[in-house]
């Protein structure tokens, strides 16, 4: 195991483990000179001295690395560091498929169909580069955040299937989407992937794989002698148009399958079509007007080694019954009547068997005869008589050395073994004349060698050029000279084929101040397709409506007009309000200016206060005022509550002095007015406001005092008794 800090290359930096698997630890990764998350995925320890393994896995991993697509995961690097083989690949942030299904189920057929399509275009394409991947399965294949559908692990199948590491543990994680002709032992097609392909389907649809067992061994035997559960007894619901593609894609016989990814994906892309949602049953046609008869499986038989180490499944003994013997020892009649139908059962199975195998033997090989030199009905008569069909229509081949009108080549070639009734092409000599040379544009260039090859052109004959094309895709023929139905000589002419290498990439300029439309023009130019350029806006105070705030990715971007997309933000100008001051209003007149200016009410906030100079309800002050806001910003005005108020304190009975001292402190003024009292001489006898009253801060207070009782004159006698005294 791989210690977590160590950096591979001094540029991959381990974070974490994310997984294992039969061959290979996978670790997540920092790259530490792009600065991106990769993921890294290190051959395991047992496998490091196995040198054949080491090649293949190196030599696949580079084939890996052509495959080029938005569908699968991309691999960065290959390198070895200490012994240890590792693949650098995408980072993909998200789940598998297994655990996709498991956490989603049941998925909308619309979302099924979208995923099978991702999956189908990254196969479609693999099948291309003539990678077969062999392994398919919901493990391989992840979806990102985004469910956006990437498959991994192309090219390091044809690596396993090569070497020791096809062991038991391998093949466990991946019978249950094993084909049948991989089940037997026979070599890996298109087919078989698309095959792995109609299971994933079949799990997406129902939850559950269609074959189970105890071991590999019953799975894989399922896999070629039953027929695949129905989904529609699984979910009613299911169109049958749907379960057709299931149907199509997992029949026994390969020639009864789709015959390509890019088929499969045209069939499905019209699947739920209301049309097609009750169309009749698939059926295979491969084995009808024929009866076959399938070889008895034994251990002698070639299949995968890591089925030879796995058990098989268990056999169900039957024991005898006691309550079928008699006391005496002799059998009941029941069980005579049972033996009776036994045998005739078997006598039965026999007869029908013999008949099958008599009436539909396995066809014979033959050796195609050559028919060169020979004039085109002797070649049908030589190759009919050695029971192969011939093609009614003939191709024509300059050959220096056959006649003109004679038959040059047959495709399959002469000596080649083929089954009884394959059907042979003829290629008739135009002697050394010229013949006209098909147009390819379009087409893959390896095909078109092919092709070429095939009409008597040497390799050295046909040179290819390379170059970038925004219209045509990788790897097709943008044109060729000779164009086609020109007149060449296979054998001298040189045929050029200008092939093209995908778009160039471009750098993107500064678009940040263009117009939109300027924006989208200026990339077009570039050779951006208006469909890769995104759209988004958003208010802006310093850029002016309709102008590009910002781009993603940014100016300097290595840029793929054809695959990448860019993002051009752009500004709906200002979303500020111009509101003003409006102190002095009444609160309810404040609040209608500022929701006609276009504050929300929801943002305006009232706060109260005393004034002695501000009327109640007349707004004080305002925050922010004279000011360009956001409609979202917050409004305060703060609004006068009156004059603050106090209750006039009882000071009667006390005296001058003390009362105007108290009521000072209160901050009252004080006005003293004397009166005739029978108190005592200078005591308050009242307040003006009175005791009690609530009056404002400030306010004068007049306090009466006493001036003490009044006297009463005296009488004259009594005067004169008071002096006599």
């Amino acid at each position: 195991m791989i210690e977590i800090g160590r950096k591979l290359n001094g540029r991959y930096q381990i974070i974490g483990n994310i997984g294992s698997g039969g061959m290979a630890n996978v670790f997540l990764a920092r790259d530490l000179i792009l600065d991106r998350d990769v993921a890294v995925k290190v051959l395991r320890f047992d496998f490091q001295n196995d040198q054949a393994a080491i090649r293949r896995f190196q030599r696949e991993a580079l084939a890996a690395t052509e495959l080029v697509h938005p569908n699968i995961v991309s691999v960065y690097d290959v390198g070895e560091e200490d012994g240890l083989q590792y693949l650098v690949m995408e980072y993909v942030k998200g789940m598998d498929l297994k655990r996709y299904i498991q956490t989603h189920y049941p998925i909308m057929y619309a979302t099924v169909v979208d995923i099978m399509e991702q999956i189908l275009s990254a196969v479609s394409l693999a099948h291309e580069h003539r990678i077969i991947h062999r392994d398919l399965k919901p493990q391989n294949i992840l979806i990102d955040e985004n469910g956006v559908v990437k498959i991994t692990d192309f090219g390091i199948a044809i690596a396993l299937s090569e070497t020791s590491i096809t062991q038991t543990n391998t093949m466990l994680g991946s019978v249950h989407y094993l084909s049948p002709e991989q089940a037997r032992g026979s070599m890996a097609t298109n087919q078989s992937d698309i095959y792995a392909v109609g299971v994933i389907l079949y799990e997406m649809l129902t939850g559950n794989v269609p074959f189970d067992g105890e071991s590999a061994v019953t799975i894989a035997l399922k896999h070629f002698q039953e027929e695949i559960p129905s989904v529609r007894a699984f979910d009613s619901n299911i169109p049958q148009s749907l379960e057709n593609i299931v149907l199509h894609a997992t029949a026994k016989d390969p020639a009864d399958r789709y015959k390509s990814a890019e088929e499969m994906s045209q069939d499905l892309y019209t699947v739920l079509a209301t049309n097609r949602l009750n169309e009749p049953k698939w059926e295979p046609t491969a084995l009808m007007g024929e009866t076959k008869v399938l070889t008895p499986l034994t251990e002698d038989m070639p299949m995968p080694e890591a089925f030879a180490e796995m058990d098989g499944p268990k056999e169900e003994t039957i024991e005898p019954d006691p309550a079928e013997d008699t006391d005496d020892g002799k059998p009941k009649k029941k069980k005579r009547k049972r033996l009776i139908f036994i045998i005739i059962g078997l006598l039965l199975a026999v007869i029908i068997g013999a008949a099958l195998y008599f009436a539909g033997s396995p066809k014979k090989e033959v050796a195609v005869p050559d028919v060169r030199g020979k004039t085109e009905q002797e070649a049908r008569q030589i190759l009919e008589d050695a029971k192969l069909e011939v093609a009614k229509e003939v191709k024509e081949l300059p050959d220096d050395e056959i006649e003109e009108g004679k038959v040059a080549k047959t495709d399959p070639e002469a000596k080649t073994d083929v089954k009884e009734g394959k059907t042979i092409i003829l290629y008739i000599s135009t002697g050394n004349k010229k013949i006209k040379i098909d147009d390819y544009s379009g087409e893959n260039y390896k095909d078109a060698i092919e092709a070429m090859k095939k009409l008597g052109f040497p390799e050295s004959n046909i040179k290819i050029e390379k170059e970038h094309s925004l219209e045509v895709a990788a790897d097709k023929i943008i044109s060729q000279t000779p164009e086609g139905g020109s007149e060449v000589d296979p054998k001298n002419d040189q045929v050029t084929l200008t092939v093209s290498m995908g778009p160039e990439n471009v750098t993107l300029d500064n678009y940040v101040g263009y117009g939109y439309d300027n924006a989208v023009a200026a990339l077009v130019a570039l050779g951006v397709s208006e469909s890769n350029i995104n759209y988004a806006e958003e208010n802006s105070d310093s850029v002016a409506a309709g102008l590009v705030i910002s781009q993603n990715p940014s100016a300097g971007t290595s840029f793929d007009p054809v695959n990448d997309t860019i993002t051009l933000t752009v500004s709906k100008g200002s979303d500020k309000v111009n509101i003003g001051n409006y102190t002095g209003y009444s609160y309810e007149e404040a609040v209608n200016a500022l929701v006609a200016a276009g504050i929300s009410e929801s943002n305006i906030s009232k706060k109260e206060q005393e004034s002695d100079t501000v009327e109640k309800d007349v707004v004080i002050s305002q925050s922010p005022a004279n000011a360009s806001v956001s409609p979202n910003e917050k409004i305060t005005l703060t609004v006068s509550k009156g004059a603050a108020t106090v209750t006039v304190p009882n000071v009667a009975t006390m005296t001058r002095q003390t009362a105007k001292s108290e009521l000072e402190q209160a901050g009252f003024k004080v006005v003293e007015t004397e009166e005739t009292s029978n108190q005592t001489k200078d005591t308050v006898t009242r307040t003006d406001p009175t005791a009690g009253t609530s009056v404002k801060k400030g306010s004068t207070i007049t306090i009466y005092y006493s001036s003490g009782p009044s006297v009463a004159p005296q009488n004259d006698a009594n005067a004169d008794d008071a002096a006599d005294e």
